[in-house]
């Protein structure tokens, strides 16, 4: 018997490394109904703007940090799931099909020279070179290059540029997203840095977004997209910058407890403009 069972587990080795896991071609329905992936979901149009309307205007820089609870749906799932990719996976993916052009980083923050989704890979892929020893006698030191390849992971912040206007043909206080900017955070020497990666068009990203699912926590069967995410500004941030004469961000002139009493304080005079506009 013994011999029996020894040669059966012999032939079951020789067989096992043909045995692969396939996926099928028509899996199961795993929900409550089929999914239609068929769909194609317009965006809201923007309304129409007079420049004779527009009596006030200002540009409004803001970051968003994924690591904040609220916003923790820019950043899930690291790994694509059937209905649910990250924020930085659509772009990336958008921009690898061409459907969505990114440009690069300027100190004016303008859209004006294009990158291609391969330069902007090789661009985060770092070289390293540090001095190690031999795990065996006489234990020398030896110079080694250490490649580090791009990681979307580490993608956990996003810069918004924005219009704020007052419309007086609609006696409404609006706002509109002009481009956005995927932030990486590294860590350097042991301190965190902060690297930009390039800039989009939201108006001409609104299409992807549209068809670009976000996980509701609340409600499931109710669908959100990233663009409805950003119509109804439905994300935490803060002010990093205002339009001003010399082009600085808060940072550059207040640090600490002064730089967010700043961005509040950019963030009320806003509040305060469209309510003296009203008499009560």
């Amino acid at each position: 018997m013994k011999r029996l069972f020894l040669a059966f587990f012999i032939i079951f080795l020789g067989v096992s490394p043909i045995i692969k896991a396939q996926i099928v071609d028509e899996a199961p329905m795993d929900g409550l109904y089929a999914e239609d992936e068929t769909t194609f979901a317009k965006p809201v149009p923007y309304p129409f703007i007079r420049k004779a309307d527009v009596m006030w205007s200002k540009r409004i820089w803001r970051e968003i940090d994924f690591r904040q609870k609220f916003n923790q749906k820019f950043y899930f799932p690291p790994d694509p799931q059937a209905n649910w990719k990250s924020f930085i996976t659509i772009v990336l993916d958008a921009l690898k099909e061409g459907k969505i052009t990114a440009y690069d980083i300027s100190s004016t923050d303008e859209l004006l020279v294009p990158v291609t989704y391969n330069e902007i890979i090789a661009r985060q892929t770092d070289s390293s070179y540090q001095i190690m020893n031999r795990p065996y006698p006489p234990y020398e030191e030896f110079d080694t290059v250490i490649y580090t390849e791009f990681d979307p992971t580490k993608v956990m912040r996003l810069r918004i540029k924005e219009d704020w206007y007052f419309d007086s043909e609609r006696s409404q206080m609006l706002v509109r997203i002009q481009a956005l900017c995927p932030v990486m955070i590294k860590e350097r020497n042991g301190e965190e840095v902060t690297e930009p990666l390039f800039w989009i068009s939201y108006p001409e990203s609104r299409e992807v977004f549209a068809n670009a699912l976000v996980f509701n926590e609340f409600n499931s069967a109710a669908r959100l997209t990233y663009d409805e995410l950003f119509w109804k500004r439905l994300f935490d941030s803060y002010i990093y910058k205002e339009q001003n004469v010399f082009d600085r961000r808060i940072s550059q002139y207040a640090t600490g407890v002064d730089a967010l009493l700043e961005a509040n304080r950019v963030k009320n005079e806003m509040f305060t403009f469209e309510e003296s506009l009203w008499q009560y």
